[in-house]
């Protein structure tokens, strides 16, 4: 492999990677507009503690359910390379049932059931009432939220990322206007508060998922991917994309707790320490977005390729993502580790938490360096249907090396609290290694999907 970039493989890359970083950055907007427009609410503790709540129990539950996505895009991948667009659109249309099911139980259930387990996570009577009027109108566009996640896989797999930068688009502009609407009471609506900033991101869900099926019907997919016969559901798709999309969900919800875990102990150091650590989380993880967008190019890409069975490109793509990834990720890791203080003071603005996180912040932007890596890596062997594996290889490197090292360095051995975050290099590495054994080994290139 030449460290080179290759002109055209790069081209191909970015094309996808760039409107999905755009679509996933406009995901980061909506949730830092709906927590400054309801930070202006008079007694904004209660209904930020409440939404800090909501948007903890939406995300826990979508991120489990967010694996359809993969699923579909996995499968999409390998037959539009095949050529095969009918088995694209059959596998949307099944995909899109599924989720519209899941949608409608799941979303009953916490829709009726949301009060009665917000006692449980707040102790405050306002704030457990807030959260679940909160909860209870978010997951009434459950349904909708999952088709939507559906037609990303679709468009992911054909290579139409655009769409999604679209959509990103339009989601924001309706869920400020809404917000604008609801939370204030303006128009003539009713002042609702907290509840109507959960109204208006339900109803710009709706409007998204509008917008989905609206360019599905556009000229262009209608002749390319026109299913004869009705809108129908195929059992062997159905079986295919739980296959490979439960390994996923759980996955999502191992690093959940897996992270959360982390938190805990450094809880046990100290609350500074634990409130250096969030404020560190919160830096990294918006400068991982775009290793996401990489990834979903990889996966892309790679499956397209091999459909065609050009193993060769197919590598080669992979490879060229990883080095776009590796020169963006060595960028970050440049501004993490020389100007810490200034990332830092864009999360916050009390000095002790600044200083106590400095030399954290550097740690963790030496570790990310691999860790873009390792989400193309994953990405890549997930396309070859191997999301069990990739699972395994999370779950092993998380709660087996990265959660028992925090616990040894931090609270058995009394190292201090930097001592904690060089296990977090540990884990990573030790993730992209079991990730690029199997990479190199190119076996999974031949598995068929």
């Amino acid at each position: 492999m030449t460290i080179l970039l290759i002109k055209n493989y790069s081209r191909q890359v970015l094309s996808i990677a760039l409107p999905a970083i755009a679509g996933l950055s406009s995901h980061i907007i909506v949730a830092i507009v709906d927590t400054a427009m309801v930070g202006r609410l008079e007694n904004a503790k209660y209904s930020l503690a409440a939404m800090g709540i909501g948007v903890l129990a939406t995300w826990a539950v979508t991120s489990f359910f967010s694996s359809l996505s993969t699923g579909t895009h996995v499968l999409v991948a390998r037959r539009e390379g095949e050529g095969d667009f009918l088995e694209c659109r059959k596998i949307l249309n099944t995909s899109l049932i599924l989720s519209f099911l899941i949608g409608v139980v799941f979303g009953t259930i916490i829709f009726f059931g949301a009060s009665s387990f917000t006692f449980l996570i707040s102790a405050d009577p306002i704030v457990e009432k807030l959260s679940g009027e909160y909860i209870s109108i978010r997951f009434l566009s459950l349904p909708f939220f999952l088709m939507i996640v559906s037609y990303r896989g679709f468009f992911f797999g054909i290579g139409h990322t655009k769409i999604f930068m679209i959509s990103g688009i339009i989601l924001n502009i309706v869920n400020i206007f809404f917000n604008w609407v609801f939370i204030y009471g303006n128009l003539g609506a009713p002042k609702l508060g907290l509840t109507g900033a959960a109204l208006a991101s339900a109803i710009a869900t709706v409007v998204d998922f509008f917008f989905y099926l609206y360019v599905t019907f556009l000229h262009y997919y209608r002749k390319k991917y026109k299913n004869p016969g009705s809108f129908n559901f195929d059992l062997k798709a159905m079986t295919q994309i739980i296959k490979l999309s439960l390994p996923v969900s759980f996955q999502n919800i191992f690093i959940l707790v897996g992270f959360l875990s982390f938190i805990a102990i450094i809880g046990l150091i100290g609350t500074l320490e634990q409130a250096a650590t969030q404020t560190v989380i919160s830096s990294i993880f918006i400068s991982l977005l775009p290793c996401f967008g990489f990834g979903i190019a990889a996966q892309t890409l790679v499956g397209n390729k091999l459909g065609l069975k050009e193993f060769e490109n197919a590598k080669k793509l992979g490879n060229e993502t990883l080095k776009l990834v590796t020169i963006f990720t060595l960028f970050i890791a440049f501004i993490f580790i020389v100007f810490p203080e200034f990332i830092l003071r864009i999360i916050t603005t009390d000095e002790t938490i600044v200083q106590a996180a400095i030399t954290p912040l550097r740690i963790a932007g030496f570790a990310q360096i691999f860790y873009g890596a390792a989400i193309v890596l994953a990405n890549i062997i997930q396309t070859a249907g191997l999301t069990l594996y990739v699972m395994l290889s999370e779950v092993i490197t998380n709660w087996i090396i990265f959660i028992p090292l925090v616990y040894l360095f931090g609270v058995v051995f009394d190292f201090g609290f930097v001592a904690t975050w060089f296990s977090l290099p540990i884990y990573i590495i030790s993730y992209l290694l079991l990730l690029l054994i199997k990479y190199a080994s190119g076996k999974w290139m031949l598995k068929k999907v």
